[in-house]
């Protein structure tokens, strides 16, 4: 399996790149500064050069070409102004959809955030980040060619991951270490059933792959 992530330097994108490396699949990271090219390379992960904040869908659209899936992991980071929030949580994911649609990238996975709400109230920084998340996420459910499902974890950790979750279409609120995210990613990746679904994700005690089987079944 070819997997191509947008914001393959997060932190989440660096553990899941990790695990696909140790089962022997491809990971492909998009990374806007050629500096963290090294950082994927020891996470097993083939580096790609690319801005979404100014690609177009044609860009993209080639770098995703031959993927079986693709994944969007990408932020403007907690520390990022409010414009960068719609650039990039937004926009980027948005144009990410469009790309994989052009490219025939059928598979695709979004990391969204919980409370994630295109007509969430309110002024601050965050609120204007899950308008922008939940935006990102109507646009992606309205692309009927794309076997999209959409991963909303609560607050994440860098504990180290249990292996066991919560992962259902609601669990209400909860933390999640990013180990386990990243790998709930790589098990929804080979899930064709969790298509067309919106899960949330916290600390649990199902272990992960049982609990991405139950949640395709469900």
């Amino acid at each position: 399996m070819r997997m191509v992530i947008a914001g393959g330097h997060g932190q989440i994108a660096l553990r899941l790149e990790r695990l696909l490396a140790a089962r022997g699949d491809e990971a492909v990271g998009l990374i806007r500064n050629p500096d963290q090219a090294a950082d994927l390379r020891d996470a097993g992960a083939e580096p790609a050069v690319c801005d979404l904040e100014s690609a177009s869908v044609d860009e993209v659209a080639e770098l995703l070409r031959g993927a079986d899936v693709a994944v969007f992991a990408a932020g403007a980071g907690p520390g990022s102004t409010a414009e960068r929030k719609d650039t990039v949580d937004r926009d980027a994911a948005i144009l990410l959809a469009k790309a994989a649609e052009q490219a025939g990238v059928r598979r695709f996975l979004v990391v969204s955030s919980m409370g994630a709400d295109a007509s969430h109230e309110g002024d601050g920084v965050f609120d204007i980040y899950l308008r922008a998340k939940g935006a990102a996420d109507d646009a992606v459910r309205a692309r009927t060619t794309l076997d999209w499902t959409i991963l909303r974890p609560g607050s994440l950790t860098d504990d180290e991951g249990t292996g066991q979750v919560r992962l259902e279409p609601s669990t209400g609120r909860g933390s999640v270490p990013r180990q386990d995210v990243a790998a709930v990613l790589a098990e929804l990746a080979q899930a064709p059933d969790t298509a067309g679904l919106t899960l949330e994700l916290i600390g649990g005690d199902t272990p992960v792959a049982v609990a991405v089987r139950n949640a395709g079944t469900a």
